[in-house]
């Protein structure tokens, strides 16, 4: 018998050693998440919101092409309307608001690789 107890502890000795060990969970990143400089800031950091933001900008490169942009995860097109005000223009890196009067330049926050600005 007790060699069948042996035999049973070393097939249950080596069966834990083979187990695989538990992996080890990794954080994994946000392929769509914006960059760390284009989040918007917490509200305790002591800085105000000044209102909407825009965040993408999409243009068909042929003539005439579709314009789309995205603002407070809202998507517009020139002639829509985002939260009262009409959008005028959708450029390479601006949006254009007017409401009544009141006209409102919505820029990118940070300049995107490989966009160059026009002159103006």
């Amino acid at each position: 018998m007790d060699e069948a107890v042996k035999n049973l502890f070393l097939t249950a000795l080596a069966c834990l050693a083979l187990a695989p060990a538990p992996a080890a969970a990794q954080a994994l990143l946000d392929p769509t998440r914006p960059p760390a400089g284009m989040d918007r800031v917490a509200p305790d950091a002591g800085v105000a919101d000044d209102g909407p933001r825009l965040q993408s900008v999409l243009i068909a490169r042929h003539a005439g092409g579709r314009h789309v942009a995205v603002i407070d995860g809202e998507t517009v097109r020139p002639g829509q309307t985002f939260k009262g005000a009409r959008v005028a223009r959708v450029g390479a890196d601006e949006v254009v608001l007017v409401r009544g009067g009141e006209r409102q330049v919505l820029r990118m926050d940070a300049p995107l690789p490989g966009i160059t600005r026009a002159a103006k």
